[in-house]
C-alpha cells in the first residue's frame, strides 16, 4: 500500500532521530495507515490518496521525539548527554529561583525583626525593599513556588514540579504585560525595552519547556547532592550578596544577567580540573556550556537597559567575556563526548538508570523497550505490532548487581 498518505506520515517521522526511524519507520507507517483506513474500498482508497495526519499523531511524534533527542537510560550516549545535560541545567535554573526564594523570606523575617539576634536593618534597604499594592505578596508567594517545585523535581514529583514551575512563571508573565501596554498601576516599559523579557524568557519560559526532560526514561535525580546544594548555595552566594548589600556596599554586586556571568565562570573554573584530565563523562562540560549559552544571550539582550551609560555597558561586556573565555576552557571536553563512544549505549558510567529484565519476559516473549508508544487515528495507545509481539527477539538485559 502506497499513496499519498504514506508519504506524509513519513514526513512527520523525519522529526525522529535517525537510528530510532531506522529501526521502527515501516511499523510505525503500517500502524498508522492500519488505523486509518475504514474497510471499506472506495473510503480507503480516497484516504490513502488525499488523507492526512491527525493532529493527536502528530502531537505523540513530536512528544516521542523530545523524548528520544533528550534521551534517558538506554538511549545512544550522544542523545543521552544531551539529555542529563538539559536535566542537570534546569535543576541549576530552578536552584537558582529556589535560593533567591530564601534570600527573600530572610530579609522578610529580618524585615520583621523575627530574628532578633541580626541587628535592626538599615532604613535605606527597607525603603528600596518596600513596595504597595498586591504585586510584593505575588513576588514572595512565587518565590516560595520555586522552592517548592525545586524539591518536588529532586524527589520524582515531575509532574506536580511541571504545573507548578508553570503557574511560578505566570505572575511575571501578567506583570510583563500590565507594564508593556500600560495596565493597572505598574511601571510602563518603553516600547524598545526587550531586557524584562528576555529575563523572563530565558530564565523562566525556556527552563520550564526543558523540564520536559524529565521524562519516564529519564534517569531519577541523584536527591541527596541537589537536596544538599540548596542550603550550601544558599551560604555561599546569597548569604554575602546580603551581607554586602546590607552594609551599603551594594553598589558592588552586579545586576541579575551580571551575577549570573560571574557564577557561571566560577563553576566552570573549579570545574574545569575534572574537564582537563577526562574524568567525567563530559556532561557536567556540557550542562555548564549550556548554562553559559543561555547566560550570555540574557546578558546580550539586557545591554539595552543602559543606553546613557557607556561605562555600565562596557562592565556588561567584560562580564560576558569573562564568562565566555571560561566556558571555552571545558569546552574541549564537550567535543570529546564524540569521541568516547557517543554512538553506543547509556550505561551506569554515565549515570543511568540500570534496568531489569522482568520474570515474565522469560516465559512470554515481548517486542524491545523502546517500541514506540504512539497515539493512532484510532485512539489506541500502539505500542508495536502484533507480529512484533509475536516474534520479537528477547534482548538479554542485565540484572542489577545484589552484592553477592
Amino acid at each position: 500500500m502506497s499513496g499519498g498518505l504514506e508519504q506524509r506520515y513519513r514526513r512527520v517521522l523525519r522529526v525522529l532521530p535517525s537510528y530510532y526511524r531506522e529501526r521502527w519507520e515501516e511499523d510505525m507507517v503500517t500502524a498508522f495507515l492500519e488505523s486509518s483506513l475504514t474497510g471499506d474500498p472506495e473510503e480507503d482508497e480516497f484516504i490513502t490518496e488525499y488523507g492526512k495526519p491527525s493532529l493527536p499523531e502528530i502531537a505523540s511524534v513530536a512528544g516521542l521525539a523530545v523524548r528520544l533527542y533528550l534521551g534517558g537510560a538506554g538511549a545512544p550516549r550522544r542523545y543521552f548527554a544531551w539529555g542529563q545535560a538539559t536535566r542537570w541545567a534546569v535543576l541549576v535554573v530552578l536552584l537558582e529561583h529556589a535560593v533567591r526564594a530564601l534570600a527573600g523570606l530572610v530579609f522578610l523575617a529580618w524585615a520583621h525583626r523575627l530574628l532578633g539576634w541580626l541587628p535592626v536593618p538599615p532604613a535605606r534597604v527597607l525603603a528600596t525593599q518596600s513596595g504597595t499594592g498586591i504585586w510584593p505578596t505575588v513576588w514572595y508567594a512565587v518565590g516560595y513556588a520555586w522552592i517548592v517545585a525545586y524539591l518536588a523535581l529532586v524527589l520524582g514529583y515531575r509532574r506536580t514540579a511541571q504545573v507548578i514551575a508553570v503557574l511560578a512563571i505566570a505572575p511575571d508573565l501578567i506583570y510583563l504585560l500590565q507594564s508593556q501596554f500600560g495596565i493597572g498601576q505598574v511601571p510602563r516599559l518603553v516600547p524598545w525595552a526587550i531586557g524584562p523579557w528576555a529575563m523572563w524568557i530565558l530564565i523562566d519560559l525556556i527552563p520550564v519547556l526543558a523540564m520536559a526532560a524529565f521524562h519516564r526514561d529519564a534517569p531519577p535525580v541523584e536527591r541527596r547532592p541537589w537536596l544538599r546544594a540548596l542550603p550550601v548555595t544558599f551560604l555561599l552566594v546569597a548569604v554575602p550578596l546580603l551581607a554586602v548589600e546590607f552594609t551599603g556596599h551594594d553598589g558592588w554586586v552586579p545586576g541579575a544577567p551580571g551575577l549570573f556571568c560571574v557564577l557561571v565562570a566560577v563553576a566552570c573554573l573549579v570545574h574545569a580540573p575534572r574537564a582537563r584530565s577526562r574524568a567525567t563523562s563530559g556532561i557536567w562540560s556540557l550542562t555548564l556550556i549550556l548554562l553559559a549559552a543561555d547566560t550570555g544571550l540574557l546578558r546580550i539582550l539586557t545591554l539595552g537597559i543602559y543606553p546613557h551609560d557607556p561605562r555600565m555597558i562596557w562592565t556588561g561586556l567584560a562580564e560576558l567575556a569573562v564568562m565566555v573565555a571560561a566556558a571555552a576552557v571545558v569546552a574541549p571536553d564537550v567535543r570529546g563526548l564524540s569521541s568516547r563512544g557517543s554512538r553506543g549505549v547509556a550505561g551506569a558510567g554515565d549515570r543511568a538508570r540500570r534496568l531489569r529484565e522482568p520474570i515474565l519476559a522469560k516465559i512470554h516473549p515481548r517486542p524491545p523497550d523502546d517500541a514506540p508508544a504512539l497515539e493512532t487515528a484510532a485512539g489506541k495507545n500502539y505500542s508495536g505490532l502484533d507480529q512484533l509481539r509475536q516474534h520479537a527477539p528477547r534482548t538479554p538485559v542485565p540484572h542489577r548487581d545484589r552484592g553477592n
